[in-house]
């Protein structure tokens, strides 16, 4: 690889992983599962590589990476239409433009929520971490934390109760409004 094109490969990158969360969730919001979410996101850093020479102004990285994923998306659920729990593509063009929109909204909120996470102690917030986790069985989190399902379920509802106010009181304390 030339210098150039490690210079270009090394911006490349700083770029697309400061913003690969923000694509990511866009994407989450506009397929079915978290597998295709992943399946789309490979096609999608594929892409915005390919054209990265395309991008004039690295500013509008974000703006540009998302026009991409949108389209990426879009193409991955036509292909996907015979799948009837698949939207129409007006109604997917609506939720893409929406969460266009919100975004940055959005990225607040989930930079509160983590920072939220992290003031809990470290037991509840590995408990917490791991009933969320892709394809986490809830039985067996149970299980760690030597509570019942029933009771486990309880306390997951105490503790993002308490995200959600912490989530809500954080973003008031920074100024951020939808």
């Amino acid at each position: 690889m030339d210098e150039e094109t490690a210079d270009k490969h090394e911006i490349f990158l700083t770029l697309f992983t400061a913003n690969e969360a923000a694509i990511r969730a866009f994407v989450r919001r506009m397929v079915p599962t978290r597998q295709d979410s992943a399946d789309v996101m490979q096609g999608i850093a594929l892409v915005l590589w390919r054209k990265f020479h395309e991008l004039d102004d690295r500013d509008g990285f974000r703006k540009w990476a998302f026009s991409v994923a949108r389209y990426e998306s879009l193409g991955w659920l036509r292909d996907k239409c015979r799948d009837r729990h698949v939207l129409s593509e007006e109604v997917l063009n609506v939720v893409a433009e929406e969460s266009a929109r919100r975004e940055s909204w959005l990225a607040e909120q989930r930079d509160a929520l983590d920072a939220c996470l992290e003031k809990l102690p470290q037991p509840q917030r590995r408990l917490v971490l791991a009933a969320y986790a892709p394809e986490a069985e809830i039985q067996q989190v149970a299980q760690q934390s030597g509570r019942t399902v029933a009771a486990f379920y309880q306390w997951l509802h105490r503790i993002r109760l308490q995200l959600v106010e912490c989530t809500r009181r954080t973003l008031q304390a920074e100024g951020c409004h939808e």
